[in-house]
């Protein structure tokens, strides 16, 4: 994703309080929230170290203690804690918002890191993604000697396994990421099975991906490289804004654009479907209206904190996905 793009969602992200829930389209049931939970494997994983690793910025970084860890993004948190070792998290990323992990301190300064914070907490291993930033405050805590993994950020589905290698070998646990990433193939499979046959890509479910926040007029139509086209793909639609034409990852939304897209549904983040007042605001967007999707007031929302993670919940979110796009999904 571009360095545009993430800054947007970082945006976003930054309302912890909000409850995660995932909103229904007009024409689907009620998509049963989850708690904002991870979980945990069972059992206690084995850590092996010292463990020396190649981070994704270039460096070899050898980990000796896991004993205080500080993730500095949320996915990376999550990862973390369902590898079961969340008991040794001394912080968050303020996109961290799922419940085991809500009471930790936040490093982050409106998504900026701040070194003094992190360094203040004494960790043993600081874990980042090519995301993180800014580069001063990275360069401040590798120049602490504090350990720093930088993870590549997961675009797709088919990153998912390889987040969670990484993450595994940086803790010194990589039997445990096996395990979790089995568990979380397995998951994401059994969701897939539950999606409706389509008998063609004319017939598949049109939807476009609307990144929206309305306290900051932001309105932007998402296309190829906006992560969501892999995550719409395997819930068996069609990314509007990719098959358009739209290849980098967001553009400003006009009626133009949306006509070409032409969407049976549109996808948003929960709180920035709740920023432009729910459905009712958001046909009001320029373009949205006239859609198909805009007609039948067909919108499905996904918890900001989850939809793009490309995680240990990455099932959560197809289910949801798929239960409001074609109902109720065992």
């Amino acid at each position: 994703m571009s360095a545009l793009a993430l800054a947007l969602l970082a945006t976003g992200c930054g309302d912890e309080s909000a409850p995660r829930q995932a909103g229904p389209s007009a024409n689907s049931p009620q998509a049963k929230a989850a708690p904002d939970r991870v979980e945990p494997l069972t059992g206690a994983p084995k850590s092996t170290l010292p463990a020396t690793m190649d981070s994704a910025d270039g460096r070899k970084v050898t980990v000796t203690s896991t004993e205080r860890i500080v993730p500095l993004t949320g996915s990376l948190n999550e990862i973390v804690f369902t590898l079961g070792l969340g008991d040794r998290v001394v912080a968050r990323d303020i996109t961290a918002t799922f419940e085991q992990a809500a009471k930790l301190p936040v490093v982050t300064r409106a998504h900026d890191v701040s070194a003094e914070s992190v360094l203040s907490l004494r960790p043993t291993l600081v874990l980042a993604d090519t995301s993180t930033g800014p580069a001063e405050a990275i360069a401040q805590i590798r120049d602490a000697g504090i350990p720093l993994v930088v993870v590549k950020p997961a675009k797709e589905l088919a990153d998912v396994s390889a987040r969670i290698d990484t993450v595994a070998a940086a803790l010194g646990a990589p039997e445990a990421g096996t395990a979790l990433k089995q568990r979380t193939q397995d998951r994401i499979d059994a969701v897939r099975k539950d999606i409706p046959a389509q008998s063609g890509t004319k017939s598949k479910p049109r939807v476009a991906f609307l990144y929206v926040r309305g306290s900051a007029a932001v309105y932007l139509l998402g296309g190829a490289e906006s992560g969501a086209a892999s995550l719409l793909e395997a819930a068996g639609a069609v990314d509007a804004g990719k098959e358009s034409g739209l290849k980098k990852d967001f553009t400003p939304i006009t009626s133009e654009a949306l006509a070409a897209a032409a969407p049976d549904a549109i996808l948003v983040m929960t709180k920035g479907l709740q920023s432009v007042g729910g459905v009712d605001g958001l046909v009001k967007v320029p373009g949205v209206a006239e859609t198909p999707a805009g007609m039948d007031r067909r919108v499905v929302s996904i918890d900001d904190g989850v939809l793009l993670n490309y995680g240990p919940r990455t099932d959560e979110v197809l289910r949801s996905l798929v239960g409001q796009l074609y109902g109720a999904t065992k």
